[in-house]
């Protein structure tokens, strides 16, 4: 018999017979999009769960992203990461703006804010930090530097849904944080997305741009783009949040069983725990030095062959695609941590529905080749 199939991740999906309902009042209503009854309905259970006030959905999060820097009126240069999914920089390309690059710090794997001010010219807007794998940046210094220069800050926080710091939720930091709802991250609506909004004359103008700019039947007030959420995705996101913390529960049990079973194995290291609130365990990287027998490509095809689908998230840098080679900031010399760790991470299958003998199987098969 062939071995289960074990991906990076899988969408977590609740009973469908308890999903029937909400489609019945969709049925009944025949509102389907334009923040119809689970559109608003979402919108709050969302804020009251994530500790915030305002919160605009979106279709996905990538056009959350190019809406927050519409909303901001960004232009010119911003920086941020190499070390995250493409959508981070492409949203600044979409926007005719000019992504710069800056190294990570090795440990958290988030932008380094020692390496920010060098980086900063006349042309500097904005800075666009990722909490990568729902780590949180160092905020406070992002913010001091932001203050300093007069910047704004957009985090990309797709990575940190129901991330919590002692202060509360890691997303009321920066002037918006932009949300994924993907069909694989921790809370997902099949797809979608948010945008964390400081007040409520933001989350208006928001609100605004992502229905084309329409404020009523004869007036459009700005470039708006169509990035409403519809009805049955934001249903099934008020039937998610219903299973949210059973399932960040299951994925901390999965990130401590890893963690037990990889202790001790030559060249195999954990990243650090976030341990200053409230993690969501949304991702479980490890990376592969070179006191492990094999190097990382090649542990990766190991594990493939046993029918273990890790991912190289993230690699390539961002900055290494053709779009981005040819900027200065660009240059591997200039990214030495994040060239490193993009050359030996290795995102390992954590989804709620993993086993602790699935979760053995794959350390065994990372043991065997030690």
């Amino acid at each position: 018999m062939a071995e289960k199939k074990l991906f990076v991740t899988q969408p977590n999906l609740p009973p469908l017979d308890e999903f029937i309902p909400y489609l019945e009042d969709i049925w009944q209503s025949r509102v389907l999009t334009n923040g119809g009854p689970m559109h608003q309905r979402l919108e709050q259970s969302l804020c009251e769960y994530l500790g915030v006030d305002h919160l605009a959905l979106f279709n996905n999060g990538t056009i959350a992203l190019l809406v927050a820097l519409q909303a901001l009126r960004i232009t010119g240069e911003v920086i941020t990461t190499p070390y995250s999914f493409v959508a981070t920089a492409h949203s600044l390309l979409w926007r005719g703006i000019k992504p710069v690059f800056v190294d990570i710090d090795p440990l958290s794997m988030n932008l380094d804010p020692a390496l920010i001010e060098a980086a900063i010219t006349p042309h500097t807007t904005a800075i666009m930090p990722v909490h990568c794998y729902g780590n949180p940046c160092d905020v406070e210094q992002i913010q001091r530097i932001a203050d300093t220069y007069n910047l704004r800050v957009i985090y990309d926080a797709a990575h940190a849904f129901g991330v919590r710091d002692a202060g509360g939720s890691v997303l009321r930091h920066g002037d918006l944080s932009v949300l994924s709802f993907h069909a694989t991250k921790v809370f997902n609506t099949f797809e979608g997305g948010a945008i964390i909004c400081p007040d409520a004359q933001t989350k208006q103008r928001i609100d605004q741009l992502k229905n084309f700019g329409i404020t009523d039947e004869v007036s459009v007030v700005a470039p708006g783009i169509n990035g409403k959420m519809n009805e049955i995705s934001a249903a099934f996101g008020l039937l998610q949040l219903e299973y949210i913390e059973q399932s960040m529960a299951a994925r901390r049990q999965i990130d401590t069983w890893y963690r037990v079973g990889l202790a001790g194995i030559p060249g195999i290291r954990c990243a650090q725990v976030f341990a200053g609130g409230k993690a969501n365990y949304s991702y479980f990287p490890v990376l592969v030095d070179p006191q492990y027998s094999l190097k990382r490509d090649e542990l990766y095809a190991l594990l493939k062959s046993n029918e273990i689908y890790a991912r190289r998230y993230f690699f390539p840098l961002i900055s290494e695609f053709s779009m981005y080679q040819g900027m200065p900031s660009a240059h591997r010399g200039n990214l030495p941590h994040a060239t490193q760790v993009s050359a030996r991470v290795l995102c390992l299958p954590i989804y709620p529905d993993l086993t602790e003998a699935d979760v053995e199987r794959v350390v065994e098969v990372i043991r065997r080749a030690a």
